[in-house]
Formats: C-alpha cells, structure tokens, sequence
C-alpha cells in the first residue's frame, strides 16, 4: 500500500488543520471541526499561522540575501501555500535548491503541485519523519550539498515530539550533520497562554500527532551552541518585521529565531 492510500481522514492532522487556519482547501471536515474548535477557544490562532508564514518568508529573504545561502532543507513543510520555501529564495536567488520533508501522506498526494515548475535536481519531497534524521539527511543529500552551508527549516515541527530531551536531540543531530556557515531557523509554540493550552489540549485527545507546548526557554535552548542572528530568540512576530515594531504583549503565543552553526 502506497503513502498516498494511506489518508487518515478520521483524526485531524496539524498539516490539514494548519492549512485549515491559513485559507487553504486541502484538508478534511474532522481538520476543520479542529481548526474550528481551536478558533473558538483562542481565536488568535489564524493569526499565529500568519505570523509564522512571515517569519519563513523573512527568515528565507535573510539567508539569501544577507548571508548567501543558497539551499534549504524545510523539515515539517505542510500542505502547499502561499510563498513556499522555494518561491521566496528563488525569487531572490534563482537556482537555490530546497528539499521539503513532512509525513502526512495528504502532503505527499500534493507534492506534484508543490514542485511544479521546478527544474530537475532543484526541489524534492522527502516522505519522512522528523524523528529519522538518518533517512532523511540520506534523502537530502541526493538534491543538496551537504558540505555548502544549509538553511534548516523548522517551523512548529520540535512540539510534535512530545520528549524535550528527545526534540532538543534531533535538533542537535541535523545541526551536527550541516557545516559551519548553516543556520537553524526554528519557531515552536510556547506555554505561556491559557487559552492556547486549552486549545491545544483539546487537539491533542484528537489528533493524529498531539502537539507539546513549551516554555520559551526551553525553545530558546534549541540554538545552544548556535551563533544567534540579532534579536535573537524573540516572540515570532517581533524577528526583524517588515513594518514598524509590534507592541509588546504579555501573552507570548510562539517564539523564534535564527542561529548560524560556527
């Protein structure tokens, strides 16, 4: 049986339900009852998805065009949406070659639509868990040059592993598996609003995959080691936004940052 026969439709998963928040068409209606029901109890969360596909396109736009690299490994990519990975570094840098990693089989049945207009050995799709990087850094290797620096991607892909010794581990390992001059570009949701808790409490003894919320300290220390990119480990919207500064809030939702691997 093939990835694509294998569609749980039963039991919502955070790519389906993130495509959900963000306007998309792909998901299912046990996706939309969650998204739904996440909307009702912090209302906010439409937004958060927002915030965090500016932040990749901001991230991305910074290592093309302020530190010169030129490919990216995006672990936890989702459904297909609007600026993609590999349309906001080719836009900048025609030619940067981006390889996509997720493990919900709908996004697999989507990758034609993901790699479309890609030219041979630029973009790839990997059907892979986080918690292999083996298989995947293998994969990788077959479109990218895992001795030029990397972009690695992870974008509220550490809360699907419910270990933090386990999540920080992984995280170790692909940075270990890069060189020097790579950089981690990471945001995860953080423990530090009520109403986002119950939300995602309640997804949790519904989904696929549970979600696990942590401190921001605790995501912070995914960059151990890394060199942080200024302001560093920030509340997610306030990483070198395109207008003026957001307010401050007293309810942080998710941080990021960028760190470069000496």
């Amino acid at each position: 049986m093939d990835a694509e026969s294998r569609i749980d439709d039963t039991r919502p998963h955070s790519a389906r339900v993130w495509n959900y928040l963000l306007g998309g068409a792909e998901n299912y209606p046990v996706d939309r009852a969650a998204g739904d029901h996440l909307l009702r109890t912090f209302p906010d969360f439409a937004r958060v998805a927002g915030i965090q596909r500016e932040f990749l396109r901001r991230a991305v736009s910074h290592l093309v065009t302020e530190t010169g690299v030129r490919q990216f490994l995006d672990i936890g990519a989702g459904l297909p949406a609007a600026d993609n990975t590999h349309e906001v570094a080719r836009r900048l840098a025609p030619g940067c070659r981006v390889v996509y990693v997720d493990n919900d089989p709908l996004v697999l049945a989507h990758a034609r639509t993901l790699l479309a207009g890609s030219a041979p050995g630029e973009t790839a799709y990997l059907h892979a868990d986080v918690r292999d990087p083996a298989a995947i850094l293998d994969g990788a290797a077959a479109t990218l040059d895992l001795s030029e620096p990397v972009g690695l991607i992870m974008l509220s892909i550490a809360g699907q592993v419910p270990r933090h010794d386990v999540a920080a581990g992984l995280v170790r390992r692909y940075v270990a598996a890069l060189p020097s001059g790579s950089h981690l570009v990471l945001s995860d949701g953080v423990d530090a609003n009520p109403a986002l808790v119950e939300a995602v409490t309640f997804y949790n003894e519904r989904a696929a995959f549970p979600y696990t919320l942590r401190s921001p300290d605790q995501v912070a220390g995914f960059f151990d080691g890394l060199d942080l990119v200024p302001p560093g480990v920030v509340p997610t919207p306030s990483w070198r936004p395109a207008g003026p500064q957001p307010a401050a809030s007293d309810v942080v939702s998710a941080v990021c940052g960028v760190g470069r691997k000496p």
